[in-house]
């Protein structure tokens, strides 16, 4: 008779390590259905109009995938790859290009997509690039916005969830490239004592 796998342990996130603590901030549940309501938003404003996403490599490949599935239409995708954090939880505060977009942008209607928007030094330094590449359209589209990080001025138009000054992992977000593959976003603990907020 054949067993029975084995639960696994509510501990057993993917990722996890013994001295780290997961707590879940947001639902997958919740995910789906405020990212199916932002696709929802972004036809509103571009009904008719192809849309060509650009996904900031590496936290935002979940959600641009689920957002494109939701939006319908003509959908292109294209990804850019840049950093502002080393190792670890905290930013360095400096933007650095990895890898850039294999195709012109110029005359689309470019969709942003960012997993999420804390002191604003990246997403500013992708406005700038992108804005004298000449695109019809420029808009942003963040899974999560931490305004209370915030440095520079820049605002995204399409906003999933506002959330606390917490590291969080999850829905393609890591910590030291893990916990991408959860499901559900998590705040991050190291230890029972350890921090959870973001330093500057």
């Amino acid at each position: 008779m054949p067993t029975k796998p084995a639960k696994r342990s509510p501990r057993m996130k993917a990722g996890h390590r013994a001295e780290e603590t997961l707590r879940v901030l947001i639902s997958h549940s919740r995910i789906h259905t405020r990212v199916r309501q932002m696709a929802q938003e972004i036809r509103r404003d571009f009904p008719n109009e192809p849309m060509h996403l650009v996904g900031v490599l590496k936290g935002s490949i979940l959600f641009l995938a689920d957002l494109a599935r939701e939006l319908g239409g003509e959908v292109s995708f294209d990804f850019i790859s840049v950093s502002s954090y080393g190792k670890g939880m905290d930013s360095t505060g400096e933007v650095k290009m990895i890898k850039d977009l294999d195709v012109s942008i110029e005359g689309r209607s470019v969709l942003v997509v960012e997993d999420i928007l804390d002191t604003g030094l990246t997403l500013k330094y992708l406005l700038r690039l992108f804005e004298g590449r000449k695109p019809k359209h420029l808009r942003v589209a963040v899974l999560l916005d931490k305004v209370e990080r915030r440095i520079a001025d820049v605002r995204a138009d399409y906003v999933g969830f506002v959330i606390p000054n917490e590291f969080v992992v999850g829905y393609g977000l890591d910590y030291d490239e893990r916990y991408r593959n959860l499901p559900d976003v998590c705040v991050v603990r190291l230890g029972p004592r350890g921090k959870t907020k973001v330093e500057a």
